[in-house]
């Protein structure tokens, strides 16, 4: 018997000292090194903390929120700034915002100011942009189905010294160094999104690059025999993740969508996705977007080989760059009649599915 609680222990014992490291080590994997302000017993503490509160932090808190003015005053505490984001509903989660500032640092580094910020955000960009302008690190966000114009453009709120036109220029002409990358001319698709702690002096060749090894870590091996299995060469089956990381708003429908998608390709049928159409468009400066939403008629009868609604098979580039849930809708399909979708009339976001075209267009609002 005293053997048997010996071994209890000893396994309790060494259980423990495998959460002693394991947990640091996960949170440093997806935040970066903590703060250097933290003690060993904090960095722990925050390291659990964070991950606790991991859902929250990469979850904007309205996906359909407006843009707002939020004045950060000189002399609050970062407790009292987390509270007005919080109330202004700007974050989701007060708390889980502060462990956020604390774990990476930025608690001590935020610059009073008047700043536009939108709920549609992850805590992680708010955080990033609050930042103190002569921080060493910036936290760079690169949000999932954005076109690499729109991770350019982010560059001049960033805190990094890289111009929107120096990166943009080396995007576009650099394929992917970390895949193989034969036939690809551009980095469209495989600028991961996520967040990114960065040197302040973090050059646009080193940002590409890290960018698209990021890609790179997470297109595992299942990915890749999943493309294959689909009948799809990886570029293709990012080009395909990029049209679902723009068709869908629900991540549990992802699959289902890729499955509609592969089912038209599978018997030639066009894709008839609008978010090739809006990437054909390019910038609308009425509406100050790069995804022109709605479409007219003759928006959908611009001759481009971008227009899926005029010609067959996928876009000659991916339109975006997908999240690893688009990646995986398209390795790990959904398996489904369907052929046709289209949102639901009640601005959920879901999505009704048809086998036939009279189907589909009974599932139209009325």
């Amino acid at each position: 018997m005293r053997r048997f609680f010996l071994a209890i222990t000893l396994f309790i014992l060494i259980l423990g000292i495998a959460t002693l490291f394991a947990i640091p080590a996960l949170a440093t994997s997806r935040y970066g090194e903590p703060s250097s302000a933290l003690n060993g017993i904090q960095r722990f503490r925050y390291a659990l903390k964070i991950l606790q509160h991991d859902a929250s932090i990469k979850q904007a808190a309205n996906p359909y929120g407006a843009e707002q003015n939020f004045e950060l005053i000189d002399g609050e505490s970062p407790y009292q700034i987390a509270d007005r984001l919080e109330s202004q509903k700007l974050i989701s989660d007060a708390e889980a915002f502060i462990t956020l500032l604390v774990y990476t640092g930025m608690d001590t580094s935020l610059l009073p100011g008047t700043y536009k910020l939108s709920p549609s955000l992850t805590m992680q960009s708010i955080a990033g942009m609050l930042q103190d302008a002569h921080s060493s690190q910036i936290l760079f966000v690169l949000l999932p189905g954005w076109r690499m114009e729109e991770v350019a453009e982010s560059l001049a709120n960033s805190g990094l010294v890289i111009t929107e036109e120096t990166f943009l220029g080396l995007a576009q002409s650099t394929p992917p160094r970390v895949i193989d990358a034969t036939g690809i001319s551009s980095s469209e698709g495989f600028l991961f999104p996520d967040s990114y702690l960065l040197p302040r002096n973090t050059t646009a060749e080193e940002l590409l690059t890290t960018l698209t090894m990021r890609f790179a870590q997470n297109l595992t091996p299942e990915i890749k025999a999943g493309f294959a299995e689909q009948g799809l060469t990886l570029y293709d089956g990012v080009k395909l993740a990029s049209i679902i990381e723009k068709e869908a708003i629900h991540e549990e429908e992802r699959p289902k969508i890729a499955s509609v998608f592969l089912n038209r390709l599978a018997i030639n049928h066009k894709l008839e996705t609008d978010p090739t159409v809006q990437y054909a468009l390019g910038y609308d400066s009425i509406n100050q977007t790069w995804w022109t939403n709605p479409l007219t008629y003759a928006d959908l009868e611009i001759d481009s080989p971008y227009n899926t609604y005029l010609y067959v098979g996928l876009p000659p580039t991916p339109i975006s760059n997908p999240s690893l849930a688009s990646l995986e809708a398209v390795a790990f399909p959904a398996e489904t009649p369907y052929f046709f979708f289209r949102a639901l009339c009640d601005g959920s976001g879901f999505h009704a599915f048809a086998e036939t075209y009279a189907g589909h267009l009974a599932n139209g609002c009325e």
